[in-house]
């Protein structure tokens, strides 16, 4: 396992295979630089696509080598947004939710590497034949949008639908170095976590929303749905959902999805408001399972440094010593 492990590292030019997930709005480019100075990969948040942001989260990662990353359908209502990251020559472009077969052969002639997020085999097949360097299997407990299958049956479906052809990032639930030393063995090469970088020092996001994934006791704590897509009138194509931290607006109105569409002319603009004012009772917390497993906001480097200690305790690997003196 630690064969793909080190096959990873080479291919990004890190140390460790531990990706920031490109949250939207919260992976800016303070959080990616730290990440990836502490010897992980940092990817900055492209999301839906805002030129003028990004310009400025790219100038806050001071030249540091990091990437960027975008939800795919939306991307494509703008594609010139490719040719704005490529002037900050980013060492990759993480795709997800959608056809990026264009945007994957665009970034591939610029010679930048093209990752793709998946949430099945068929999925990664796909993107596997227009050319994705690397591939992320989500699960359905990461945060945000995903689909249905969880991360433990779902990445090893995915090692073997890719048959060895690229590397296989785990993602979805993974918040410490029991996560990471599970991913390796289900054949992952290395892990994406979010809701653990969600809650750093460097993550733009205000410290009530980080309060609330450090408070939270368990998985069950979320919810999946459209509810918060509904309430911000950002409807997501199917069969995609977000996975948010429960809060009183959620407690109202999961389930009622359809009397919440009666309301929504007096809801979206209580939502909106809800959001400037940071009032997270109604606006939603982006975040996934693994926030039951998040108990402190620290540093970036602090968070890597301790997912790559405690998987390297787990599976007694060192990486200075011979492959022939590391676990098989």
């Amino acid at each position: 396992m630690f064969e793909r492990y080190e096959q990873l590292t080479k291919q990004l030019g890190v140390e460790h295979p531990v990706l920031l997930a490109p949250m939207d709005l919260v992976a800016g480019g303070r959080l990616a630089a730290a990440v990836t100075k502490a010897g992980g990969f940092g990817i900055i948040g492209g999301g839906y696509g805002n030129e003028a942001w990004l310009r400025e989260q790219f100038a806050a990662a001071q030249g540091t080598r990091v990437g960027v990353g975008f939800i795919t359908w939306s991307l494509s209502r703008q594609p010139h947004l490719i040719d704005v990251c490529l002037e900050y020559s980013p060492a990759a472009i993480m795709f997800s939710f959608g056809d990026a077969s264009g945007h994957v052969a665009k970034t591939k002639e610029a010679g930048v590497l093209a990752i793709c997020q998946v949430q099945t085999a068929a999925m990664a097949r796909e993107a596997v034949d227009y050319g994705a360097d690397i591939i992320v299997a989500q699960g359905a407990e990461a945060g945000g949008h995903g689909i249905a299958c969880g991360t433990i049956s779902l990445v090893p479906t995915i090692v073997d639908a890719v048959a060895g052809k690229v590397p296989v990032v785990a993602a979805g639930g993974i918040a410490d170095g029991r996560g990471f030393a599970a991913a390796l063995a289900l054949g992952a090469s290395g892990i994406e976590m979010g809701t653990r970088f969600y809650a750093s020092e460097e993550a733009i996001g205000a410290d009530d929303a980080k309060r609330r994934i450090v408070n939270c006791n368990g998985g069950e704590e979320t919810i999946r749905g459209i509810l918060f897509d509904m309430a911000r009138n950002n409807v997501w194509p199917a069969p995609y959902t977000g996975r948010v931290l429960r809060n009183a607006f959620s407690d109202k109105w999961f389930g009622r999805e359809r009397e919440l569409l009666q309301q929504l002319h007096v809801e979206q603009v209580r939502y909106q408001e809800a959001r400037a004012n940071h009032d997270y009772d109604t606006a939603a917390v982006i975040a996934g399972e693994a926030a039951g497993l998040i108990h402190d906001v620290l540093p970036a480097r602090t968070i890597v440094m301790n997912v790559v200690r405690e998987m390297e305790e787990i599976l007694g690997y060192c990486p200075y010593k011979p492959a022939s003196a590391s676990m098989p």
